[in-house]
């Protein structure tokens, strides 16, 4: 009885997790609390040994994603998402957010609950447009390359930082590592539109054509390296 309440939990965690919520249009306060997470975030992977060798590459990034709370959770199905913010880097001046969401469910023997703090460095164009043009799923692209940037066996270090995305992640728990193979990264219009007070497209947003009203605590954590 035991472990099937336990498999219904996980079936009910993947469910939340993976249905949009249709009930009410988020208000401005939820994407404005992401960005000061993502801002948190971004302090934690500097000051983080394994992002050390990748520190000079922020600025040649094309765009950033960063998801302050990828929490994975299940026994035996499993489930990973989160939201995070798109910032596109225009000629060193970074953009205002467009928010996404990732996630993704896994079959295996697993147990426990793990929330995770991502930041991917976006280093090629081609890998921009894949995610911004909707439905972006890792492993699905065999032409982009993923580099892991923490700490740990097969970690890159500054010889061989070279990739079409460039990870990093921190995060403690009963899973032993992050595995994004199947993640889909998609927009989130709702939220784009409640932090901006209307339908903007992203690409609106990423080339700067967009501005938001208020502070952007991640593009000040940036600017302060």
């Amino acid at each position: 009885m035991g472990k099937i309440s336990t498999l219904g939990a996980a079936f009910a965690f993947a469910a939340l997790l993976f249905t949009s919520p249709t009930i009410a249009a988020p208000s401005a306060a939820e994407p404005t609390a992401l960005l000061d997470r993502a801002a948190a975030t971004i302090e934690h992977m500097k000051v983080d040994p394994g992002f050390g060798p990748a520190q000079s590459r922020v600025n040649e990034a094309k765009a950033m994603f960063v998801v302050p709370s990828l929490v994975k959770g299940g026994f035996i199905f499993g489930a990973e998402g989160g939201s995070g913010v798109l910032m596109a880097n225009n000629n060193g001046a970074w953009s205002d957010p467009a928010f996404y969401t990732m996630g993704s469910a896994s079959f295996g023997l697993q147990a426990g609950l793990e929330k995770t703090e991502v930041v991917m460095l976006i280093m090629s164009d081609k890998a921009l447009q894949s995610i911004t043009r909707g439905q972006f799923k890792f492993g699905a692209d065999a032409g982009l390359t993923v580099v892991s940037l923490s700490a740990g066996a097969g970690a890159a270090t500054a010889p061989n930082l070279s990739g079409d995305i460039l990870i990093w992640t921190s995060g403690k728990g009963l899973y032993g590592g992050l595995t994004l193979n199947g993640s889909v990264i998609n927009s989130r219009d709702d939220w784009n539109t409640a932090f901006y007070g209307k339908p903007v497209p992203v690409a609106d947003i990423l080339a700067g054509r967009v501005k938001s009203a208020g502070p952007n605590p991640v593009r000040a954590n940036l600017a302060a390296r």
